[in-house]
């Protein structure tokens, strides 16, 4: 067993890592839209989710995943069968730090940890309010995200 202070420090060192390593979005603080016209992005939050995929990466910087320390988010799968990564992370969105992107944008490095069958009982709107506005590394990351989004 480690003692408190070893515990915090371990605690801090990750804390540090992952912030250095996250660079938490696949993309930079450039956005960029697969939809823009806002019907568009009106059928996409109403659209039925029929699969969900909880998903890890490695972090940004990294070959390798360790528990927490690593990247995750849900993939969607519609009734079209189109697929949708729902994530969250420091500065990747405008009003809310949980996106949604088109699958195509995911690297080969992510790997279904978890799937489950919704059968078109939620939308995507569902699993973007799950995932919550703000970012917090400590309090609300996307693990704890993604955690909700398939505890739904």
């Amino acid at each position: 067993m480690f003692s408190l202070k070893t515990t915090v420090t371990l605690a801090f060192l990750a804390v540090l890592f992952v912030s250095a390593h996250c660079g938490f979005g696949e993309g930079t603080n450039s956005y960029n839209y697969d939809l823009s016209k806002m019907s568009d992005l009106r059928k996409l939050y109403n659209s039925k989710v029929y699969v969900a995929d909880r998903m890890t990466r490695p972090l940004k910087g990294t070959s390798f995943q360790v528990g927490l320390l690593s990247h995750s988010g849900v993939r969607v799968t519609l009734a079209d069968g189109t697929k949708w990564l729902v994530h969250k992370g420091d500065g990747y969105g405008l009003s809310t730090q949980t996106v949604v992107v088109h699958a195509r944008h995911m690297s080969d490095n992510w790997k279904i940890i978890e799937t489950k069958n919704f059968g078109g009982s939620k939308t995507v709107s569902d699993f973007v309010k799950q995932g919550g506005t703000d970012y917090s590394l400590i309090f609300d990351n996307c693990h704890d995200a993604s955690g909700r989004m398939m505890d739904q």
